[in-house]
Order: structure tokens, then sequence, then C-alpha cells
């Protein structure tokens, strides 16, 4: 009897201390819908039935309301993943809005999903996604607008939900939706000098959800960057970015290697498809398996089993990258 139950005790705690599994797949936020081979392959391994596409930005220009980037589509875009309509929206898009804008604001992006989606016959399901990095002065707008998006598509609408949103949760408020999609990553912003990774600082985002699991809404899905981009800083200080480069890039008889992530231009010319003048300098900034299997230890710890959205799908991000975290 003592062996059983010495085995059974060893079971629960093998069993207790196994890593959970986490389904996945990505965000597509191209403006021209398309898949080559590779990101056909990853798409594929991917253990969930979703792709999130981004379908159009909405912004306010000259006290009009216009959607931006509206997606385009090739005869490459074939996928048996359920597409979920994702739109990006301004936060200036909710400032000052009157009720009867918020009706019409919600009535052309619900018509412009609809339009998009049979013209392009995208297989959507039953869920839309809305994306704003909303603040204390537009949050109740906001969330007016996502009722009366909830009423008129008759759909699950569902929300990005950023960093300081959680932190600062009592002045952002709590958006009214089932389900909100946490954004693990810009813990800073990559146009401000700063020797941290602005992609993802481990730190910065522990101290951020430090309470993540006291937050109301539940039903959470975990966004995880995968992307790389280059800063680039002129000799008056200003930056500018250059997405998809790695510290490979940084290998150029043209450069002085100042660190591992950063160099300086040696010659002017044409480098990764821009300009760059001599004594500028690029620092690259890239986000490690380590880092990811960092946020995602933490997370399991504070909140349940949940999801994961890689950010995003793209031959440069996907190609030999392991999903299993």
């Amino acid at each position: 009897m003592k062996i059983l139950r010495f085995l059974f005790i060893l079971f629960l705690t093998v069993s207790c201390s196994k890593p959970q599994e986490h389904r996945y797949t990505f965000y597509y936020w191209k403006t021209h819908l398309s898949l080559d081979r590779s990101e056909k392959d990853a798409l594929q391994k991917a253990s969930l039935p979703y792709l999130y596409t981004r379908l159009f930005d909405v912004d306010k220009m000259s006290g009009k309301f216009q959607p931006v980037g509206v997606i385009t589509r090739n005869k490459s875009f074939i996928t048996g993943k359920q597409i979920i309509p994702t739109v990006f929206i301004t936060n200036r898009t909710f400032l000052n809005i009157t009720h009867e804008e918020t009706r019409f604001l919600v009535e052309s992006i619900y018509t412009l999903i609809e339009k998009k989606s049979s013209e392009y016959h995208l297989k959507t399901g039953n869920e839309i996604q809305i994306d704003c990095d909303w603040t204390a002065g537009t949050r109740d707008d906001y969330f007016k607008f996502l009722n009366e998006l909830k009423k008129i598509s008759r759909k699950s609408v569902t929300c990005t939900l950023r960093l300081h949103q959680v932190k600062d949760k009592k002045q952002m408020g709590i958006p009214p939706v089932d389900k909100v999609y946490l954004m693990c990553y810009s813990t800073s912003s990559p146009l401000e000098d700063s020797d941290k990774n602005s992609i993802l600082d481990v730190n910065i985002l522990k101290s951020y959800l430090s309470k993540i699991e006291d937050y109301p809404v539940k039903s959470m899905a975990v966004a995880l960057p995968i992307y790389s981009w280059g800063i680039v800083t002129n000799h008056l200080g200003k930056h500018r970015l250059i997405n998809a480069l790695s510290a490979k890039d940084l290998e150029n008889p043209s450069f002085k290697k100042i660190s591992d992530t950063e160099a300086e231009v040696l010659k002017d010319g044409f480098y990764f498809g821009h300009y760059l003048n001599k004594g500028f300098r690029v620092k690259v900034e890239e986000i490690s398996d380590a880092q990811l299997q960092d946020v995602v230890g933490f997370l399991e710890k504070k909140i349940k089993p949940f999801d994961i959205i890689y950010y995003q799908l793209d031959r440069k991000f996907v190609t030999g990258q392991p999903f299993d975290f």
C-alpha cells in the first residue's frame, strides 16, 4: 500500500509540474493579403483554427472618419483557417464623438468588414476584434462603440488590451467584451532614447501585469511578439524604424559595430531599402525564445490556460521558429 501511495503521489507531482500546452495562431497585419510557402506552412501547423486578419484601420482626419490601409488580396491568399476580422481604430477617432457619429462609425465599419469579407471570399466566423489604444478620456465613448457594434453585427466583439490599460484599470475602465487579447509587447516607445528593448522588456511587463489575475475579464488570450526592427538615429538624434532587421544585418563592411545589436554607418548609401548617411546609428531589437518563455511562464502562474496569438505571420519571422511555448 505504501508503494502504491508513493506512486500515486509521484504521478500527481509529475502531472502538476507538466508545462501547459498552449494552442496558438497568428495575427496577419499586412495591407496586401498574400501567403508564400513558408507562411502557409507555419499557418498550417498552427493549432488554433483562426487567423486574426487586419482588414483596415480607421482614423479621424479633418473631422471625418476615414478607412486607412484597406486590404487588397491576390490569389495566393488561400487558407483553411477561419478569418477573424480585425480593425485598428486610432484613439483620436473617439475624441468628442457624438452618439450619432458613434452609430455612423459602427455601421460604416461593419459594412466595410462585410464588403471585404464577401469580395475576397474570406471565411469569417462569429467574432470581430477591435484594436484601439483607448485612454481615460475616450474610454466611455469607445465602450459605447463596442456595445453598439455588438448590437448591429450580432457577433461576438472582442478587443485588444494593452499593458497600461491593465495597470491603470481604474482610470482606463474595463471594456464591455467577453474576451480580451493581452498585448505582451510595446513596453516602451522605440522613438525615445533608451537602452531597453522597446518591443519587449520582461521586467517592465511583469511590473505592469503584477495583478493581472485580478482583471475582471477572465477570458483572455495572449499576444506575443516575434517581429524585429532596426531603430535608425540620425545626427540630430531623431529616430525612425526599419522593419524586420536582425543582428545579422549589422554584419556589413560599411558598418562599424558598437555592440552586438548596434552599429554606426561608415559610408553614405542605400541600406535595407533606405538611404542612410555616414554617422547614422542602427540599433536592432529582436525577441529571443528565452524572453517569450519567461513571459509565458510568468503568465501561467497568474491566469488560467490561455491561447497565444503571435504577431505577426511573415516569412521573415516564422521561418525556423518554435511555437510550442
